[in-house]
């Protein structure tokens, strides 16, 4: 073990040629065997790499922000900070947390509906100048607080107001009145912002709509005296190439319509779930086990695969890592540690719950298992988009251990990206790794 600081405040596991992300779950399910089966998270920070350079392939004229309510782990924040990307934060913490690795004050967007009066003064203070706007009553706050701030209106879109019951974002027919009553305080106007959301079955018309509204905005602020020079469309990239190649076919040909490279406007995207969901993935332990509608064959007193059903409970539920599923995203299904499958088991109709005896903690409704025993682990791929926070604070566990990862290809891909290592990277102690 080779530590390139004294005292890290992560350290990431750097994975020699052959080793896979599957071989370091296998050891520290090894180690927790030992121990307390702890629930642990493993991530792999050249995913992050990955997905970056994928990201500029695809999308090249995009300009990355990255939410950091998506997942505010301090390595994601630093590797993403290395690669150059923008930041979206909610509030002063996120904010603090992104200033502390280095990302310069324009690179930062503040954004909130309703912003609290402490976290505008504190953009002030440390001269983040973008912050997002979407009502009169947040622009007084600004104006007040932060006289210098260039503002982007948050226009509503149709896509999102069929997904949500709350209207967040201002409508075309209001944006004049918005319009006027900055340049009445003297706040800038700089772009607009929008969010078509991932769930969205037509992408093509719900750019259509949200584009062309944005280009009215556009041109009634450059009739008021604003520069409006950014626009942002928002997040909704779930992760999947296929899923951006279908945004970016719908959005190419409206940006070269609407907003041409000629007319200087810098188009931002905020995709967050894109870079970071699989990049984690979480161990659990199975900690009880139920069998459900079980009939036995008197002749042979076997059990009829058909009949059999099992539940299980995990040691993390909804109130822990899974806590997305409250929100009604679905949790894709487990795959079983290795020790578990034999060639000449079947599978079952299983369900998984958290450790809770509450109604609300299921994790996954149904899926097809091997039998498995109290003891058994199971691993959740795609667990990245959640801050770490709830890894510790909402668990079950006091705190989960979280292992980085890089293998040595993406090690050196991230140097060839331009990366400074030497300098963004000096929180982290690499070690070598091998199986």
């Amino acid at each position: 073990m080779k530590g390139l600081v004294d005292k890290p405040s992560y350290i990431v596991e750097l994975l020699e040629k052959g080793v896979t992300l599957e071989d370091v779950i296998d050891v520290h399910i090894c180690e927790q065997a030992l121990v307390e089966k702890s629930a642990f998270v493993v991530g792999d920070l050249g995913a992050l790499m990955r997905q970056h350079v994928y990201w500029q392939s695809a999308v090249p004229r995009m300009q990355p922000y990255y939410p950091v309510k998506c997942n505010s782990s301090p390595a994601v924040i630093e590797v993403l900070a290395s690669l150059g990307l923008g930041f979206i934060c909610a509030n002063k913490t996120e904010a603090s947390l992104v200033l502390e690795h280095g990302v310069p004050p324009e690179n930062i967007i503040l954004s909130g509906v309703f912003k609290q009066l402490a976290h505008i003064k504190h953009a002030a203070k440390n001269n983040i100048q973008h912050l997002m706007c979407e009502n009169e009553a947040e622009l007084s706050k600004i104006s007040r607080l932060h006289p210098r701030a260039k503002l982007l209106l948050q226009l509503t879109t149709e896509a999102h107001a069929a997904e949500t019951s709350m209207a967040f974002g201002f409508s075309l027919k209001s944006c004049r009145h918005l319009l006027e009553a900055a340049k009445e305080l003297g706040v800038e106007v700089v772009g607009v912002t929008f969010h078509i959301p991932s769930s969205c079955q037509d992408l093509p018309q719900a750019y259509t709509h949200a584009l062309s509204d944005a280009r009215c905005v556009f041109d009634m602020g450059l009739d008021l005296g604003f520069n409006m020079n950014i626009l942002d469309i928002g997040g909704g990239f779930t992760g999947s190439e296929g899923q951006l190649k279908q945004v970016e076919s719908a959005v190419r040909p409206l940006l070269d319509a609407y907003f041409p490279p000629l007319s200087g406007v810098q188009v931002l995207a905020q995709p967050g779930s894109f870079y970071v969901a699989s990049a984690f993935s979480l161990a659990v332990n199975v900690v009880g086990k139920k069998v459900m509608n079980r009939h036995w064959d008197s002749l042979t007193q076997g059990m009829n695969n058909e009949d059999a059903e099992f539940l299980y409970h995990m040691n993390e539920g909804v109130y822990g890592p899974f806590s997305r599923k409250l929100l009604g995203n679905c949790i894709a299904a487990p795959s079983v540690h290795k020790h578990v499958l034999r060639a000449e088991e079947g599978v079952y109709p299983s369900s998984l719950w958290g450790p809770s005896l509450d109604q609300l903690d299921q994790v996954v409704e149904r899926c097809l298992l091997p039998e498995l025993s109290v003891g058994d682990w199971l691993c959740f791929s795609n667990m990245g988009v959640c801050g770490l926070e709830e890894f510790s604070c909402l668990s079950s566990s006091p705190q989960l251990p979280v292992y980085y990862t890089v293998s040595t290809c993406d090690w050196y891909r991230m140097q060839g990206a331009g990366v400074a290592l030497d300098s963004a990277m000096k929180n982290v102690s690499m070690v070598r790794y091998s199986v």
